[in-house]
């Protein structure tokens, strides 16, 4: 990013994420929840200095899982040699995952988890059952970086709170995420179609796209909750915090907000004319995914900015793939257009009951350095949380010139939510929205179902709520 952008997403992201993680118990006191931690690290213990910040022993095995997804795990490889240059004598053990909670929620409860997860995905396990059992984070971004620096200055702002609890820095989120309408500029420039800004507008395009031949969106049965990301944008841009609120407090009827009702009503519309791509709920995500950016068979598709990656293999010559913002219901929102939904998102924890904590630690220590930092943002075309290591021409990739640009015309109007990931309500969610997407049902029938998706965790004392002010 050039400077000028940094600035202002710095801007952004301290309204935004601040706004969205400022948390607090609800309904008793986490305990576990305190600034010291949530457990007792075992494993042996090294001599502490600017080197080896957390004391990690000599000659020590290091064990990460990662979640393997669109950003893959070679990113953490790289960190990991770095790691083993520096630490001679000690092995990074890095391991691939597709399901972190059924592969790990057993070691938690064994007692042997390991020293470092990216605890992201699908089936990422819910913070609230494991924040007990991880380490306060809060020493690693005030230790210094392989380059000399204080990590915690070299980070864009706000950019901890999404992963903090209570006072508790459990997560470090790593890859900094822009949330759009993901587009191939020149098919829209080959036809002379337009971005569109409302749900009326996109209406219009889908009938213009239908005339060619094309549908508007695609969706995989993996992936039909990016259409529910896409619809709470743009329900928060239409209705404001309120709507935000009320879905991260697990409010009764919040799912039945005016605003949120509104999209899904432009929703329904567009699946009843035909404007998805029939079958999505039997299509494995990447090959709908693939539909999108090679064949273009669709013109739009809602997602992060690991798409890139993701489909980089699989994208057509000439693409050009940018973002956009997801449009509004009206064109008066209570926040502008050009609002985003960004966060720090791939959530790192280390378990205070691994083997080797302060390994984990320090492996995260490296990963944060300017090097691995930009290697990552080369390799996977995606900004991670540290600052000034992607360059203005974005290493050649239109599609993350596009996400400095959707940073700097958002501003201050960035913002997050975090209550799927919070209380792992997208398994359950994704039944949802691919029986909706594929037009066996309605605005009312989706509407009451992710309410009591929401009702169920809120009515269940055995779960941990945290409110969101």
């Amino acid at each position: 990013m050039n400077v000028q952008h940094q600035s202002v997403g710095r801007r952004g992201f301290l309204r935004g994420a601040l706004a969205a993680a400022v948390l607090v118990p609800m309904g008793g006191t986490i305990a576990s929840c305190a600034a010291g931690g949530g457990g007792t690290t075992t494993g042996p213990t090294g001599t502490v200095s600017d080197t080896n910040p957390f004391g990690m022993a000599e000659k020590a095995t290091l064990d990460a899982v990662i979640f393997k997804g669109g950003y893959g795990i070679d990113y953490v490889e790289f960190a990991g040699k770095i790691f083993e240059k520096t630490h001679e004598g000690s092995t990074a053990k890095i391991s691939p995952s597709t399901d972190i909670a059924q592969e790990l929620q057993p070691r938690f409860v064994g007692g042997n988890p390991p020293d470092l997860i990216d605890n992201s995905g699908a089936k990422a396990i819910g913070f609230s059952t494991i924040l007990a059992q991880l380490e306060d984070l809060t020493p690693l971004v005030e230790a210094k970086n392989l380059e000399g620096k204080v990590i915690k200055d070299t980070l864009y702002t706000g950019v901890l709170a999404p992963g903090t609890f209570d006072g508790k820095l459990a997560a470090l989120n790593y890859v900094l995420t822009v949330f759009a309408m993901w587009y191939s500029d020149s098919l829209l420039k080959e036809n002379g179609w337009t971005v569109p800004k409302t749900w009326d507008e996109m209406y219009a395009l889908g009938e213009q796209a239908k005339a060619k031949g094309k549908y508007l969106f695609v969706w995989g049965k993996e992936a039909a909750t990016y259409y529910q990301e896409m619809a709470i944008a743009s329900a928060i841009k239409e209705g404001g915090d309120e709507v935000r609120l009320g879905l991260e407090n697990l409010t009764a009827d919040s799912w039945s907000h005016p605003a949120i009702q509104s999209v899904f009503t432009a929703l329904d519309k567009i699946v009843k004319a035909g404007f998805f791509k029939p079958g999505g709920s039997g299509t494995q995500f990447t090959a709908a995914q693939a539909q999108w950016s090679n064949a273009q068979e669709a013109v739009f598709y809602p997602s992060g900015s690991w798409i890139e990656n993701e489909m980089k293999d699989q994208t057509k010559s000439g693409f050009n793939m940018m973002g956009a913002p997801v449009p509004t219901a009206t064109a008066s929102p209570k926040m502008p257009y050009t609002a985003l939904h960004s966060a720090a998102g791939e959530p790192f924890i280390v378990p205070s009951q691994g083997k080797n904590a302060a390994g984990g630690k320090e492996l995260l220590r490296i990963m944060l350095s300017k090097e691995a930092a930009t290697n990552f943002a080369k390799t996977k075309l995606a900004p991670t949380i540290v600052k000034d290591t992607v360059p203005a021409d974005g290493f050649g990739s239109t599609a993350l010139v596009s996400q400095t640009k959707l940073l700097g015309d958002a501003g201050e109007d960035i913002f997050t939510w975090n209550f799927v990931d919070l209380y792992g309500t997208n398994k359950d969610q994704l039944v949802v929205w691919n029986s909706f997407l594929d037009g066996k049902s309605d605005v009312a029938t989706l509407t009451s179902a992710l309410q009591n998706i929401t009702d169920k965790v809120r009515n269940d004392s055995s779960v941990k709520k945290i409110e969101v002010k």
